[in-house]
């Protein structure tokens, strides 16, 4: 027998930690026990936090809070621990965007309902003002703006017809090519990657950045980086293969702004 899900189901957790009910009428999900990014980087030391809009203190969320869209709320490994506490709403997000040394290494936002870009009750523009907010309040830290790398995509793909290669990559996927945007002062400027990329590449760039092993054994960041063929760069020859979005940067030549930031630290040395 085969069992395919058609719709959403709810995670295990509620926004503060209880375990939800279960059962035939439930549509829930149990706690999940697999390894999650959340946990590897709090291994390795690496400060992180979600940030939902709506989600408040968790007990008394809006309706600008997408439960299914709180994904660790799922995961016994951060909703049984204190990783927990990393789990908070957008308001604190533009606080901690705004103190020295407050931003964690890594963050995850996701925006208010209403503006989260989803036909039925947000539009595109919604979505892209939310996040040209987002980019300016990091950009109006040169210090910490020298160093991000602000990436952003969507869940799905929205309905559009796209006629794209799409990869067979395991028994799930993928789907739909969606888009993916790199807004950074160490971004290729001007450029369009070609690279096979996955939602699994943002795990991949983080490990990448951050020296952290994959997931799992059966984890899509196992997956190597394509190869392919200039005549053809989307389709990888050593497929499944995905790319780590490494090839969207540029290092060796960051832009103006972090060479401006670079010059006031070194004069701020000398006048020490």
């Amino acid at each position: 027998n085969t069992y395919y899900l058609l719709n959403n189901y709810g995670l295990g957790y509620t926004a503060t930690g209880d375990v939800k009910p279960l059962g035939a009428d439930k549509f829930t999900l149990p706690p999940q026990t697999i390894p999650t990014i959340a946990e590897a980087l709090s291994a390795k030391g690496v400060s992180w936090k979600w940030y939902s809009g709506g989600r408040n203190d968790g007990v008394t969320p809006t309706n600008e809070y997408c439960s299914i869209c709180d994904p660790f709320t799922g995961f016994k490994g951060v909703m049984t621990t204190p990783l927990k506490n990393n789990l908070q709403d957008v308001t604190q997000f533009y606080q901690d965007v705004t103190k020295d040394d407050t931003l964690p290494a890594v963050s995850f936002i996701r925006p208010f309902e209403s503006k989260a870009g989803h036909p039925a009750n947000a539009t595109m523009s919604d979505f892209e003002n939310f996040v040209a907010d987002v980019i300016s309040r990091v950009k109006s830290d040169k210090k910490a703006w020298a160093k991000t790398a602000i990436i952003v995509t969507t869940d799905e793909g929205g309905g559009y017809y796209d006629s794209g290669y799409i990869q067979p990559v395991d028994f799930f996927g993928d789907g739909t090519r969606i888009p993916l945007i790199v807004v950074s002062p160490l971004a290729r400027k001007g450029h369009v990657d070609h690279v096979y990329n996955d939602h699994a590449s943002i795990l991949k760039f983080i490990e990448k950045n951050w020296g952290l092993n994959p997931l799992s054994k059966r984890s899509r960041d196992n997956l190597p980086n394509p190869i392919a063929s200039k005549n053809n760069p989307y389709v990888p020859l050593n497929r499944p293969a995905i790319g780590d979005l490494m090839s969207m940067f540029d290092f060796d030549h960051a832009s103006i702004e972090q060479h401006d930031v670079d010059a006031e630290d070194h004069h701020a040395g000398h006048d020490d």
